[in-house]
C-alpha cells in the first residue's frame, strides 16, 4: 500500500479508535461498535478496510464468535523528512532471522523461551531499552542523510535548496537509468529530469551511454 493511501486509510478517526481499542484486546464487531459508539455495519465497513490493508487480522473461536485484531507482525512508520516521504506498513514474521548478521548493530538481549516471570520482565525492560535507543539512532541516522544529501546537492553546484539533483544521483550511483526510469524513480516528470540530466552533463557529473544514464568515472 502506497503512502497516500494508507495516510487516508488512517485519516479516519474512528479507525484510528479502533485499532487502538484492537491494540489492547481482540474484540468482535459489537464490542467494537459499543466502544466507539458507530453502527456494526459501520464497524465492519472500516475493518474491511482495515484488513485489506493487512493491518488487522481476525479468528474465529469455538462459538462462531469472529474476534479482530492487530496483525502480528505489523509495524507501521511514515517517514516524512527533506528527502523523502514515504511509509511502510508491515513487516513479516522471520524465526530464523539472525540479527548478528546486522552488523551497525549489537544487542544482548536473551530470554530464551523462559516461562520465569521475573525472566520476562527483565528481558521486557531491556527490550524497551533498546526500542528508545534504537529510536534515537534513527533520528540521528535521518540528520546524517539530509546533511550528505546537502552536500551531494552543493557539490554539483545546486545548492540545498535543489535537492532533486542529489535523488538523480542517488538513484543512478548504482546502474545506468533512462530518463523514464529516473522519472518513475524520483516521482518527476521526464521532461524535468531530462533538463537536469543535461546540466549536470554539461558540469561532467553524468554522462548518457547506450545503457542510459550513468556517473561519471570523477563525477
Amino acid at each position: 500500500m502506497d503512502s497516500a493511501a494508507l495516510l487516508d486509510l488512517l485519516g479516519n478517526e474512528n479507525r484510528r479508535r479502533i485499532l487502538r481499542l484492537l491494540a489492547r484486546k481482540p474484540c468482535y464487531v459489537t464490542e467494537i461498535s459499543e466502544y466507539i459508539g458507530v453502527s456494526p455495519k459501520a464497524v465492519i465497513e472500516h475493518l474491511r478496510k482495515l484488513e485489506e490493508a493487512g493491518l488487522v487480522e481476525s479468528r474465529v473461536d469455538d462459538q462462531r464468535r469472529k474476534y479482530f485484531h492487530i496483525a502480528r507482525n505489523v509495524r507501521l512508520e511514515v517517514n516524512v523528512s527533506p528527502y523523502g516521504f514515504a511509509s511502510k506498513s508491515a513487516y513479516p514474521a522471520n524465526s530464523s532471522f539472525d540479527i548478528t548478521t546486522c552488523r551497525h548493530l549489537s544487542m544482548d538481549v536473551s530470554w530464551d523461551d523462559t516461562d520465569d516471570l521475573g525472566e520476562l520482565l527483565a528481558a521486557l525492560e531491556d527490550l524497551e531499552q533498546l526500542e528508545n535507543e534504537l529510536s534515537l539512532a534513527q533520528r540521528w541516522v535521518q540528520g546524517q542523510l539530509c546533511e550528505v544529501l546537502d552536500h551531494v546537492s552543493e557539490t554539483v553546484g545546486a545548492g540545498p535548496e535543489s535537492r532533486i539533483y542529489a535523488d538523480l544521483l542517488a538513484s543512478i550511483r548504482t546502474e545506468p537509468k533512462s530518463v523514464g526510469e529516473l522519472s518513475d524513480d524520483i516521482d518527476a516528470p521526464r521532461e524535468v529530469v531530462a533538463e537536469l540530466l543535461e546540466v549536470m552533463a554539461d558540469n561532467g557529473v553524468v554522462r548518457r551511454t547506450e545503457r542510459g544514464w550513468e556517473l561519471t568515472t570523477n563525477g
